[in-house]
């Protein structure tokens, strides 16, 4: 998990086909993760003597060995392996039973695409940081302040100046990668496209307009007035990130 330029292998473990390929892979695909798709625990375990995964997200209900087997399971063998458990179940005891039987995260279905994302960056974070044994935090802790929008080191989080943090897809991390490597400068628009795309002949240059919008919109919904995300029009060149 050390290096940011390999991506962080993810096992989804869920028996719903319909949530699985078409909205939860393809989701954590767009935020960067490389994700395999299983239907059942066994099918899983089957596939773990062959590859290696730093992260299992796993559905409490699935058929044959429920989630919470399988997370104990798992648990057992691996003490660095993250494990979040999803659920339709909203039940406090089966909260406490995740995070009891070694879950590190514990989310209600329908879960928000981004904030899978973001816990999934997060414990790897924490994890990569303080070892093996993940560091659980009260929901109701006070926010980190911190001087402006910071970029996570492999790019992939985005944080405000008041601790929220929002996790970003492929074309949001390439756009603000190259943003903050001229931070304070305009980066022209043949650059930033080139960013999002190998074919530069064949971008729309619409969608240029369109991330950087959705990218704004995100950030304003972390953030407060005072302090937008200071992603700024450069009139007749391009767009530049303000120090």
């Amino acid at each position: 998990m050390g290096d940011p330029r390999v991506a962080l292998r993810v096992a989804l473990v869920e028996d719903d086909e319909i949530l699985r390929e078409r909205v939860l892979l393809p989701s954590l695909i767009d935020y960067g993760f490389d994700v395999e798709g299983f239907d059942s625990a066994s099918s899983l375990y089957r596939r773990m003597l062959a590859s290696h995964f730093d992260i299992v997200v796993l559905d409490i209900g699935l058929p044959g060995e429920s989630g919470l087997s399988a997370a104990r399971h798992l648990r057992s063998v691996s003490d660095s392996l993250i494990i979040v458990m999803l659920t339709g179940n909203r039940g406090r005891q089966d909260h406490v039973r995740a995070l009891y039987d070694g879950a590190d995260a514990y989310l209600s279905k329908p879960v928000d695409d981004e904030v899978l994302a973001v816990t999934l960056r997060s414990l790897a974070r924490r994890i990569e940081i303080h070892g093996s044994e993940p560091v659980l935090t009260s929901s109701n802790a006070s926010p980190v302040q911190q001087q402006g929008w910071r970029l996570a080191n492999d790019g992939w989080c985005l944080s405000s100046p008041s601790g929220g943090v929002l996790a970003l897809t492929s074309p949001e991390r390439n756009l603000m990668m190259r943003l903050e490597a001229s931070r304070g400068e305009p980066v022209e628009r043949e650059v930033l496209i080139a960013a999002l795309s190998e074919d530069a002949l064949e971008f729309d240059t619409h969608r240029l307009e369109m991330v950087v919008h959705r990218l704004r919109r995100k950030a304003a919904a972390i953030s407060d007035e005072l302090h937008p995300l200071p992603l700024l029009a450069a009139r007749g060149v391009g767009y530049l990130l303000a120090v």
